[in-house]
């Protein structure tokens, strides 16, 4: 991706094909663990506030020239540096104690908790951010941010799956049909999400079992599935499906809704793969806008932050990620702007009622050892 004037985009070598938008587990256990840090360079702090910006994100999950616009009308040099987990985002700013440099990070829902008690993230002063006012009710005042004393909806999304119509002819519509299809057509030939949570919710959900549970027998009944019946079939597990999904790669994939949206559009067979909504429900996600706690130019993180939730600049940032921003009156807005896939990028009430946010809970630590299992019997 070429880097706009004034906009540096640190990417650390070991990411480049790895970086995923979202991690639903794996930061449990990370704040004040110092154990793997070196994976991204720190942009450093200093200069005065206003005249440089730090971003510390996801992979490209922010449209190049919203930034460009952002330095040219706003004034400051941003630099955007990388993370692929939630775990390893989390784990840097613990151990560098409000040192980092980092002005501004983007947090899923299920860390926002965890890092404020940790004293990681500034407590917001939502006058500084009049901007909020155009956010819809459905991403404001959450229960994993009441009040949003410490984050701001970036966007946020859901999952399901896509198959390949070509090779299985049978309708799927359900995280049971996935599972089955995973053994039988789509053996050898379907990936899973580079992702503990998602992967385990696919059973959950398929089973009428809280993605949430923390009932050890439940847990268990996963693992003996997951080891016994996945393991033998899993082709990869994928942090960013959006090349396989366009390049035809698999019969079956495990996906997030704009990773899928992004592939299909640029796949020249763009009708041989359906997008499933799994019938039983997903996982619901939210990344935010959070202020680093120790910010160096923390002036700049509430100007930006506030620029992007501009309706006009947000649904430019929606066309780039394919995720909705939670703007109000977005939809109408992207379909008036003739943004394709829609379909993809916004929910309907329905399936809306079916989603539920992730939660850290006591069987994390067990959740992503299983997963670590599931890695190890499937040879990935």
């Amino acid at each position: 991706m070429d880097q706009p004037q004034n906009i540096r985009i640190l990417l650390p070598e070991a990411l480049k094909n790895s970086l995923s938008r979202r991690t639903v587990l794996g930061g449990a256990a990370a704040v004040g663990i110092a154990a793997f840090l070196a994976a991204c360079a720190s942009p450093g702090g200093g200069g005065s506030a206003g005249g440089a910006l730090n971003i510390y994100t996801w992979g490209e999950y922010d449209d190049p020239k919203v930034l460009s616009a952002y330095t040219k009308s706003k004034g400051p040099t941003i630099t955007l540096d990388s993370y692929g987990s939630n775990a390893e985002m989390i784990s840097k700013l613990s151990a560098a104690k409000g040192t980092t440099g980092y002005d501004i990070c983007v947090p899923t829902h299920s860390s926002v908790k965890q890092m404020a008690t940790a004293g990681l993230l500034t407590e917001l002063d939502l006058t500084k951010l009049p901007n909020m006012k155009n956010l819809n009710a459905g991403v404001v005042d959450t229960p994993f941010d009441p009040g949003n004393k410490y984050s701001v909806c970036k966007d946020w999304g859901s999952t399901g799956y896509v198959y390949d119509t070509t090779v299985i002819k049978r309708e799927l519509t359900s995280w049971a049909d996935f599972l089955d299809a995973a053994q039988n057509e789509a053996s050898g030939s379907f990936s899973l999400l580079e992702d503990q949570g998602e992967v385990a919710f696919t059973y959950f959900y398929a089973n009428g079992i809280d993605p949430n549970t923390t009932n050890k027998a439940d847990v268990e009944a996963y693992r003996k599935f997951v080891l016994a019946k996945i393991a033998p079939h899993v082709q990869t597990f994928e942090s960013s499906t959006n090349a396989s999904i366009s390049t035809s790669a698999r019969a079956l994939i495990h996906c997030w809704n704009g990773d899928a949206r992004l592939g299909l559009l640029t796949n020249k067979e763009p009708d041989r793969y359906k997008w499933v909504w799994p019938t039983e429900g997903a996982n619901l996600w939210q990344d935010n806008w959070a202020i680093v706690k120790g910010a160096p130019h923390e002036d700049a993180a509430y100007q930006f932050i506030n620029y992007v939730l501009d309706p006009t600049v947000s649904l430019k940032e929606l066309t780039y990620v394919g995720y909705n921003t939670g703007i109000e009156g977005i939809e109408a807005a992207a379909t008036a702007a003739g943004v394709e896939r829609t379909d993809l990028i916004f929910i309907s009430d329905e399936i809306m009622s079916k989603l539920v946010y992730s939660q850290m809970t006591s069987m994390d630590g067990t959740i992503i050892s299983i997963y670590d299992e599931l890695k190890a019997a499937a040879g990935a």
